[in-house]
């Protein structure tokens, strides 16, 4: 049993597709601010993206974060927030934002999770490194979650199919009983489930 040592809410599991997520709270640093309190309800009404990675001043993450920087326009005309979270803390967000060229270029939230609070309610935490997993968590603006990925450390993601994810969720929410195919982009063809469809596809 993992107990958050802000708001003292114990969890056995990380959750599920559809359950919603536990009202959590973190800090953040951004636009050279350290802001405290943060929540995850601050986010209800919008598309979450909860972006883990291990440390800073390491070598895939800012590959990463720089590629989030630089598509962050695309997911905030989605109506999403994107923020990242490792178990540095804020003030070692600030100097390696300070200090690298990839990471000057990140304008959203970097959470701080020193303590592992983050990481363990979404079962990512490492426990013999004190470090997180590669793990996307897509919220959606109820503040359900919709999609999750998780990845061995050495294996970085794509800002463009976490984005095309993205749109898909965004896609079946305001189309009621319309599912999204394959690689399916906006514009592409969708199906509507039904006896119909069984054997033909």
């Amino acid at each position: 049993m993992n107990i958050c040592l802000e708001c003292g809410e114990t969890f056995n599991r990380a959750p599920v597709i559809g359950e919603k997520v536990s009202d959590l709270t973190f800090t953040v640093f951004q636009n050279d601010e350290i802001k405290e309190g943060v929540k995850i309800s601050d986010f209800k009404g919008k598309w979450l993206v909860l972006f883990f990675y291990p440390a800073d001043f390491t070598f895939v993450c800012p590959t990463e974060l720089e590629e989030l920087a630089e598509n962050y326009a695309k997911f905030q005309e989605l109506d999403a927030e994107i923020v990242s979270v490792s178990t540095d803390t804020a003030f070692v967000h600030k100097a390696w934002h300070d200090k690298s060229p990839a990471i000057g270029k990140i304008t959203y939230p970097m959470a701080a999770d020193p303590t592992g609070h983050l990481a363990k309610y979404f079962g990512v935490y490492i426990d013999d490194e004190g470090l997180a997993l590669r793990g996307t968590f897509l919220i959606n603006p109820d503040g359900e979650l919709a999609a999750y990925e998780v990845n061995n450390n050495d294996i970085g993601r794509s800002a463009a199919e976490l984005l095309r994810k993205l749109e898909a969720a965004k896609f079946v929410r305001e189309h009621e009983g319309m599912v999204c195919p394959a690689s399916w982009k906006p514009g592409d063809e969708t199906l509507t489930p039904g006896v119909d469809l069984v054997g033909k596809i």
